[in-house]
C-alpha cells in the first residue's frame, strides 16, 4: 500500500477505533434513542439495555464503513480517516465491526423479539448501505427504512409492547433521509471520484440541499400535526421557527449562503429531535 504509514500500536489504537465508529453520528443516534426510551417510560434497566444495543449497532456500521471504504479513502487521501492515517488496520476494523454487530443482535433481542428485530432493521440497513446501496439511486432507502424503524423499536420496548403511531415512524424516516443528504454533502466530489453515485450525487449539491431542508420541514409538520388534537403552544412555535429555517437551509448548496444554511439545518435537526422525543413522551 504505497505511501500508507504502518499502524502505530499503543495509545493511538483506541482513539482511532473510537473515531472510526463515526463518533458524532453514533453518539447522536444513540442519544436520541435513549432519550426517546426515557420519554416512552422504559425502566432504567431496559433503557440502559436499549442504549447499549443501539450503540453497538451504530459502532458496527461505522467500523464496517471505514473497513469497506479503506481503499477508496486512501485513493482520495481522506486525511480524517484513521485507516488513511495508518492508526488502524482494515482487518482490525473488520473484526471490530463483526463483534459489534454480534453484540447488537444479542442486546437487541434481549429486549424482546419485536423491539429487537425493529432495532436490528437499522443495523441491517446501515450494513446494506455500506455494502453497496450507497453507490445506487436507492442510497436513501436504508436511511428511510432504518430510521423509520428506530422509533418503532424504542416504543415497542415499552411495557405492553405498544405499536408506534404512524406519525412517529414517518417523522423518523424523514429525519433519516435528511441525515443522508447532510452526511454525504461534504464528500460529494471525493465520492464521485471513486465511483460512488448515490442519490445526492445524482441530484447535485443544490437539489440535495433543498431536498434535505424540505425533509426536515416535513418531519416538523408531521410531528406537530400528526398527533390527535390541536397543536400545543410548543408545536405552533416550532412551525413558526421551521418555516424560515427551511428556506435558509435550502440554500446550503450555494456558496454564498452556505455559512448561514448550516446553522439553519442544525436548528431544524434539534427542533425535530425535540419534537420526536416529546412525541415519545406523549405515548408514555
Amino acid at each position: 500500500m504505497g505511501g500508507v504509514p504502518a499502524p502505530v500500536p499503543g495509545r493511538r489504537a483506541l482513539p482511532a477505533l473510537v473515531r472510526a465508529t463515526h463518533a458524532g453520528p453514533t453518539v447522536a443516534v444513540t442519544t436520541v434513542a435513549t432519550l426517546l426510551a426515557v420519554a416512552a417510560d422504559l425502566s432504567a434497566a431496559r433503557t440502559t439495555l436499549l442504549c447499549a444495543a443501539v450503540l453497538a449497532g451504530q459502532a458496527s456500521i461505522g467500523w464496517s464503513n471505514d473497513w469497506l471504504d479503506a481503499d477508496r479513502d486512501r485513493a482520495v487521501a481522506r486525511a480524517g480517516k484513521p485507516v488513511v492515517q495508518g492508526a488502524v488496520r482494515p482487518a482490525t476494523l473488520r473484526r471490530a465491526a463483526l463483534v459489534a454487530a454480534g453484540a447488537a443482535v444479542v442486546l437487541s433481542l434481549a429486549l424482546g423479539p419485536l423491539p429487537g428485530l425493529l432495532l436490528l432493521v437499522l443495523v441491517a440497513c446501515g450494513w446494506a448501505y455500506n455494502l453497496g446501496l450507497k453507490r445506487t439511486a436507492a442510497s436513501a432507502l436504508p436511511y428511510v427504512t432504518g430510521f423509520g424503524a428506530l422509533p418503532a423499536g424504542v416504543v415497542a420496548a415499552a411495557p405492553g409492547t405498544p405499536v408506534a403511531p404512524w406519525w412517529l415512524v414517518v417523522a423518523g424516516a424523514a429525519l433519516g433521509a435528511a441525515a443522508h443528504f447532510a452526511n454525504v454533502a461534504p464528500d460529494l466530489e471525493d465520492d464521485t471520484a471513486t465511483g460512488v453515485r448515490g442519490l445526492p450525487h445524482r441530484l447535485g449539491a443544490t437539489a440535495s440541499a433543498v431536498a434535505g431542508a424540505l425533509l426536515l420541514g416535513a418531519a416538523t409538520l408531521v410531528l406537530v400535526l400528526g398527533p390527535d388534537g390541536a397543536p400545543d403552544a410548543v408545536g405552533r412555535l416550532g412551525l413558526v421557527v421551521a418555516v424560515p429555517a427551511v428556506a435558509v437551509a435550502a440554500l446550503a448548496g450555494t456558496a454564498r449562503w452556505r455559512r448561514y444554511a448550516f446553522p439553519a439545518v442544525m436548528l431544524l435537526a434539534v427542533l425535530d429531535v425535540g419534537l420526536l422525543v416529546a412525541g415519545g413522551a406523549a405515548l408514555g
